[in-house]
This record gives structure tokens, C-alpha cells and sequence, in this order.
């Protein structure tokens, strides 16, 4: 919960792909509150208020996890809100302001993200959310013990590196700092 408002102020991107990791945890708890706060939440929280507000955070998001029918797989309208505003600020600074600097870090991705999207089998994905995606995955192959090779740690940097660069304008837009008008 603190995790997850930290990164929607600062950085959309981690936040994306941190609200995907807790999508998994409450279905892999069977969509369980009691289990997720006894065994995940209660041995790290030990402030009762902050407890509480835990579990109402994660109450809400499994509730409507189950009334937006992801409770198996997919995302929250939230999370799909915020990865189509990503692809529309991608598609803006791509085609309508020709950002150099976007299209650069974009161009050197784009391999990268054509080949994930194959071996994905996610052809019907926006070019943002597979880049989400892969770099979720990372995560996922990290933990599991993956390591990989040099190549493909350079491959994931220009994935990165695209996302970061997006959500430093996504937070400029969001903050009224980016006039689209102007540029």
C-alpha cells in the first residue's frame, strides 16, 4: 500500500509493475484477505493502524478484482487506465511531438520488445503494457534464481530506459507541466 502510492507519485512505470506483483499475491492467496494478512502483512506491520489500513487496501482490490471479473488473470481497470494513458503519451511523443529523445530510447527497445512479444505469445498487446510486461517478467525470472546473459541484461536496460523516459513525462503531464500546444 505505502509501496504502491510512493510509486504512482513518483514513478507510473514501478508502479505499473508493482500493482502487477500484487495482482499475483492476492491470486495466488485465493483471493484470501485472511490468508494474505496473516502471512504476508501481520509479520512485517506492527502498528495496528497501519495494519487496519492494510487491510482495507488489500479488501478493496480483491473486491474489485472479483467485480471486474481479473481473478484470474488480467488487470484492474486502474492499472489498464493508467497503461492506456502511458500509450497514448507514447503514441503523442512519438508521432505528434517527434520527441528525439523518446524515439531514440523507443528505437533501441523496439527489437527487444518484438522479440519478447513473440515468445509471449502477445501479439494482441500494446507495445507499453508488453513492455511492462517484460520487464515484470524480469522481475519474476529474478526471483526464481534467472540469471541472463549480456546481451539480454542490455535488452531489458533499453526496455527500462524507454519506461523511465515515459514516466518522467507521464508525471509532467499529470502535474500540468507538459503543454502539449506548445512543443
Amino acid at each position: 500500500m505505502l509501496i504502491a502510492q510512493k510509486t504512482k507519485e513518483s514513478n507510473i512505470a514501478e508502479h505499473v509493475i508493482y500493482m502487477f506483483q500484487i495482482e499475483d499475491l492476492i491470486r495466488a492467496n485465493q483471493l484470501d484477505l485472511d490468508t494474505i494478512i496473516t502471512t504476508i502483512i501481520e509479520p512485517q506491520i506492527q502498528d495496528e493502524n497501519l495494519l487496519e489500513k492494510y487491510k482495507e487496501w488489500y479488501g478493496g482490490l480483491i473486491k474489485q478484482m472479483k467485480r471486474e471479473g481479473v481473478a484470474k488473470q488480467g488487470h484492474t481497470s486502474d492499472i489498464n487506465e493508467i497503461i492506456m494513458e502511458l500509450l497514448m503519451l507514447h503514441n503523442t511523443l512519438l508521432n505528434i511531438l517527434d520527441d528525439k529523445g523518446y524515439k531514440e530510447r523507443f528505437e533501441k527497445a523496439l527489437p527487444a520488445l518484438k522479440d519478447f512479444q513473440h515468445k509471449s505469445n502477445s501479439a494482441d498487446i500494446n507495445i507499453v503494457e508488453v513492455a511492462l510486461n517484460a520487464l515484470y517478467g524480469k522481475i519474476i525470472l529474478k526471483l526464481k534464481g534467472q540469471s541472463f546473459t549480456a546481451s539480454t541484461e542490455e535488452a531489458f536496460g533499453h526496455i527500462s530506459q524507454m519506461l523511465g523516459y515515459l514516466a518522467i513525462y507521464y508525471k509532467k503531464m499529470r502535474n500540468g507541466d507538459l503543454n502539449f500546444a506548445n512543443n
